[in-house]
């Protein structure tokens, strides 16, 4: 088995939730939700949060993960490629966990390791749409090839159905990436492309530069907290037994 390492990155200064990472869900940090959780899921050898503040830091280990601190980034993937380089031993495969996902999965972050299993470089998750999502730009939209890997991500409709109403093969994208260690670091060195600036979807870097994606499947359908709405919303959910 490959040595596989979850990282989260993690910022305090989110300019619509400051200091989102440290906000209490349920009496503890919002982070110490994502690093437990993802230490629950099988096949992870280390969960380590990626972050350039201390108080940060502390909440990570006081939740049972590492801390590693890093200096400032463009970028959430770019501050998980640095934290990578400094885990030792130095991790096979990387999983980039967003820190504001409190009701991550186990079992998400399982699928997406096991999707690289297949010797692929890059891969991450998509989920089938809800009623009026596909509208929704909001909501990551992923058309796949007959493989399994990425056509296209988009914040509009795709596919169109020429027949009208919704498709069946649209599939709402999940926000959960596995890279090989060596994949991870060629990513971050690609300039950014003009469709991702376009859409503003950092992962269509690789598909413009000409690398495959591959997606597999999850029922996940959390959210992350971006407003302190969200978290009210994540407060109800866990009191429900989420």
């Amino acid at each position: 088995m490959r040595h596989v390492a979850v990282i989260i990155p993690a910022r305090y200064g989110a300019s619509r939730f400051p200091g989102k990472p440290l906000a209490d869900l349920a009496g503890k940090p919002l982070i110490a939700h994502v690093v437990e959780r993802a230490q629950r899921a099988r096949g992870v050898d280390v969960v380590a949060v990626a972050t350039d503040d201390d108080r940060i830091a502390r909440a990570a280990r006081d939740a049972g993960g590492q801390a590693i601190l890093t200096g400032p980034a463009a970028t959430g993937t770019d501050r998980v490629a640095e934290a990578a380089r400094k885990l030792a031993p130095r991790p096979e495969i990387v999983v980039n966990l967003q820190g504001d996902e409190p009701l991550i999965e186990p079992e998400a972050i399982e699928a997406v390791i096991g999707a690289m299993e297949a010797g692929v470089r890059m891969a991450t998750l998509a989920r089938p749409l809800a009623a009026g999502e596909l509208e929704r730009t909001q909501v990551v939209k992923v058309v796949t090839r007959a493989s399994g890997d990425a056509l296209y991500f988009s914040r509009a409709p795709i596919p169109h159905r020429r027949a009208g109403g919704e498709s069946p093969l649209a599939r709402a994208h999940v926000g959960i990436y596995a890279f090989t260690a060596a994949f991870l670091e060629t990513f971050t060195a690609l300039a950014p492309g003009r469709l991702e600036g376009e859409e503003a979807l950092e992962q269509l870097r690789a598909l413009e530069h000409g690398y495959d994606i591959r997606v597999a499947d999850t029922g996940y359908r959390g959210f992350g907290i971006d407003t302190p709405d969200d978290l009210e919303r994540a407060r109800a959910l866990l009191a429900a037994g989420a």
